[in-house]
């Protein structure tokens, strides 16, 4: 996806639109789902292969265990700037936690447009490029921001389109975080963050 090319009164204008929802060729309104879907309504999130800034190849399921904010954005969406430094925040707080953010670009001019924006905010999250193929899985992303919540079993939680509020996303991510873990046996794993040593 690249950026819209229009006279720049329209271009003054598409920018105060996209403050407010989504960019998109075809810009919607801001819509989210609800906070974090009950466990028994959640998808599996598909899996891709994506290379990141290091040419590294990067699998969803690499990511199994952890609670991950997977974010399409654009360094040209004005509602992505605005979000992705609260995003630079909850990958801090969260990190030792069992948490991560990952970011996949859908700049179709890729890493030559990438690198710069990501070292001028100081991201410190892992980036992707992404495709079409990989849009098309996770819905057609027409709109962006789209973020999804995944929780630690690789399961979609929340799917926010557009700019949504920065408390949505801490409090769905505080709780996918306290969920508990079940595993392969049905017996309930706690993360290994939450076991703390008997100082007594």
């Amino acid at each position: 996806m690249s950026a819209p090319s229009y006279l720049t009164v329209f271009a003054a204008a598409l920018v105060a639109a996209c403050s407010l929802a989504g960019c998109s060729p075809e810009a919607r309104s801001a819509r989210s789902a609800p906070p974090v879907k009950a466990a028994a309504d959640r998808k599996p999130a598909p899996e891709f292969a994506l290379k990141d800034a290091n040419g590294k190849t990067v699998h969803l399921e690499e990511y199994k265990g952890k609670v991950v904010l997977l974010d399409f954005f654009a360094t040209w969406c004005g509602p992505c700037k605005i979000e992705i430094p609260w995003f630079m925040e909850m990958e801090r707080a969260n990190k030792d936690k069992g948490f991560s953010v990952l970011g996949v670009s859908m700049d179709d001019e890729g890493w030559e447009v990438v690198k710069p924006f990501l070292a001028e905010l100081g991201v410190n999250y892992r980036v992707v490029i992404g495709n079409d193929a990989t849009a098309q899985i996770y819905g057609g992303v027409d709109a962006l921001p789209t973020t999804f919540l995944i929780d630690r079993h690789g399961r979609i939680a929340a799917v926010h389109i557009g700019l949504a509020s920065k408390k949505v996303f801490e409090d769905g991510i505080q709780q996918l975080l306290q969920d508990p873990v079940v595993d392969a046996s049905g017996g309930v794993v706690l993360p290994a963050f939450a076991l703390r040593p008997n100082t007594k």
